[in-house]
């Protein structure tokens, strides 16, 4: 048998971390597109508003196909409530709520933060909306014991439109 020969050199122990750091660097300072006028004043050429599918944010709260015009499809069990197409705060009762898996999904569009609150369970989280995509959320808790009632609490503001769907 022969022996192994190795085709490149080894690389020098300086050059992992100087990549990395470049790598970094480079990756929280962002790219821009050298237009320095703040893209909600930007004027577009196809229209002045895009729409859901032209736009490509990358945010991880955009989820292409959802709509804050009807309220999204359970994803694993039944729905136990439905709101779609709403606006602002609300306040939503919840009757005969059992133990175990209760879901919330919740899609908003129109800027500003929409926070969901569940009482008296305790659960409250925010989702950041913004013009012109509709932003998603999925939240879950598992209930030890039922309850008889409870409520679903919505803060947002007039700007933002939003739909939610609670399952167990």
């Amino acid at each position: 048998m022969g022996e192994l020969n190795r085709a490149f050199p080894c690389r020098p122990r300086w050059l992992t971390p100087s990549i990395l750091g470049l790598t970094l660097t480079l990756g929280l300072s962002g790219c821009t597109d050298g237009d320095s006028t703040p893209p909600s004043t930007r004027s577009h050429a196809s229209s002045a508003k895009p729409t859901p599918s032209s736009t490509s944010s990358g945010r991880p709260e955009h989820i292409e196909g959802e709509t804050v015009t009807r309220a999204p499809k359970p994803l694993d069990g039944k729905a136990v409530l439905k709101e779609a197409s709403r606006t602002g705060s609300a306040a939503l009762p919840l009757r005969n709520i059992g133990s175990g898996r209760l879901g919330i999904q919740v899609n908003c569009q129109g800027k500003g933060t929409l926070t969901v609150a569940v009482t008296p369970i305790g659960l409250s989280f925010p989702l950041a909306c913004v013009d012109y995509e509709v932003s998603s959320t999925y939240n879950e808790i598992h209930l030890k014991r039922a309850r008889s009632e409870g409520a679903i609490q919505i803060s947002a503001p007039t700007t933002v439109r939003w739909a939610l769907t609670v399952e167990q």
